[in-house]
């Protein structure tokens, strides 16, 4: 292994402070792929270099504060079943956390179960594999109900995949009431049960949530503002932008996961209109199934919006298989970012951090593609992005006039509760014209409220 001391050992030291775990990071990185992609590897996995790989991993390791002592890619000719390591490997390795002294190690890859247990005998060390430690983060950060919520579950649906052979108790139980095991139970059943039944528990409870989510949602659409999602790579800067956009004050820090529960603000866009935008968790390489399927009532916020903002850091070297990794999740959404160009739109964040000639070729590179460059931190392009999500957001909403009489005073509030309101003139004699914009899902019953040939398309 070649162990690298640079920027991703010091992102994740710092100043050392007592208390932090002591850790080492390893980034396996298999030198023959098979046709199919390795297990734990994304299908983008070989776009990113391994120093790439490694650096996103001690980011990783230091979003929840432990102490990297040591990190280092691991070349790997084949995945061994037993170690994924090979057998020499594993005992250079595990001189290696003997030297460091190191309580935890970090494994950049999905381990099996076997692997997992085999691998902290030979280190006498703890093991987190990549999902392990996603998962960790996810538990530190989330601060709702909801977050916590969802990542509870996904947390029980990864540990109950980790109840292998491996206990010492595993004696028959005598028999019991409910809690207890009934005759012949092993203690490894007695923990799947209790475990499948805590998450049975947690998905009737995000049932419940997704139904008051949905509650919510549909209040919000009474009120006639399409819906915009800021979706992307962790750490990309969608919170930072968030606040520069909306003026909130959602956590925006340099790390990965910064964003757990999402945040819904309005935005005002230069025509006068508004939409509601959302800020939603960021997306990873491997983001681990259970999570995606445990935040699903949180990424419908996504799945149900007019248009999506594809955040990305073009100043990060490895920002293009970050999109693929994106458009991936995405796709497991059921949304298809190639099917619905006009509904997503990149956005190209932390221009500030290019020099000339790069934010030169960038800006004509975002011209080329279609894509907005700003950057969130100066400031730089943010008119042009609001102007372009007004464009978009009203590619899909008809502009119409309609005159109402005094007595149609339901039709009246009915505009005004689904669509949105322009502009609104007095004609005399009580009757008032209004400009309207309406979505298409809504014309139909307008026209039908309204009347036939009562709605005029707006110059």
């Amino acid at each position: 292994m070649k162990r690298k001391k640079g920027r991703a050992d010091r992102q994740a030291r710092g100043p050392r402070r007592p208390g932090r775990a002591k850790a080492v990071v390893f980034a396996p990185i298999l030198q023959r792929r098979p046709a199919k992609a390795a297990r734990g590897l994304s299908r983008d996995a070989a776009t990113r270099s391994p120093q790439a790989r490694l650096d996103e991993a001690v980011g990783l390791a230091a979003a929840i504060d432990l102490d990297v002592r040591a990190s280092g890619v691991v070349p790997l000719p084949r995945a061994t079943p037993a170690t994924l390591f090979g057998s020499g490997k594993v005992e250079e390795l595990a001189g290696l956390v003997r030297a460091e002294d190191a309580e935890l190690v970090i494994v950049d890859h999905a381990l099996t179960p076997v692997q997992q247990r085999n691998l902290e005998t030979a280190w006498n060390a703890k093991v987190l594999d990549r999902t392990g430690l996603i998962l960790e983060i996810f538990g530190e950060r989330a601060r709702t109900r909801e977050g916590r919520l969802q990542v509870e579950l996904a947390h029980l649906v990864y540990q109950k995949s980790r109840l292998v052979r491996s206990w010492t108790h595993l004696e028959r139980q005598r028999g019991g009431f409910g809690f207890l095991g009934g005759p012949g139970e092993t203690q490894i059943e007695t923990d799947r049960r209790l475990l499948s039944e805590r998450i049975d528990v947690l998905k009737k409870e995000l049932e419940h949530v997704r139904q008051t989510r949905a509650l919510h949602r549909k209040s919000r659409q009474r009120v006639p503002y399409p819906a915009v999602a800021l979706v992307g790579y962790t750490n990309a800067g969608k919170s930072t932008l968030f606040n520069a956009l909306t003026g909130a004050d959602v956590v925006a820090e340099d790390i990965l996961f910064a964003t757990l529960d999402p945040t819904i603000r309005a935005l005002r866009l230069p025509g006068g209109s508004k939409a509601v935008v959302s800020d939603t968790v960021g997306f990873i390489s491997d983001l681990p199934t259970t999570l995606v399927a445990a935040f699903r009532a949180t990424l419908e916020e996504v799945q149900l919006a007019d248009l999506i903002l594809h955040v990305r850091d073009i100043a990060d070297d490895a920002s293009a298989s970050q999109r693929a990794d994106v458009n991936t999740v995405l796709t497991d959404l059921g949304i298809d970012a190639e099917a619905e160009p006009d509904r997503l739109l990149e956005v190209w964040n932390k221009a500030d951090l290019l020099d000339a000639s790069a934010l030169r070729r960038a800006r004509n590179e975002a011209e080329r593609h279609g894509a907005v460059l700003v950057s969130a931190v100066s400031g730089y392009g943010l008119d042009a992005l609001r102007a372009e999500i007004e464009k978009r957001l009203n590619r899909r909403r008809e502009t119409v006039e309609i005159a109402l009489k005094p007595e149609e005073g339901s039709l009246s509030n009915w505009i005004y509760e689904n669509c949105e309101v322009v502009a609104r003139s007095d004609l005399g004699e009580g009757i008032t014209s209004l400009r309207i914009r309406v979505a298409p899902e809504k014309r139909h019953t307008l026209a039908r409220l309204a009347g036939p040939d009562r709605l005029r398309a707006a110059g």
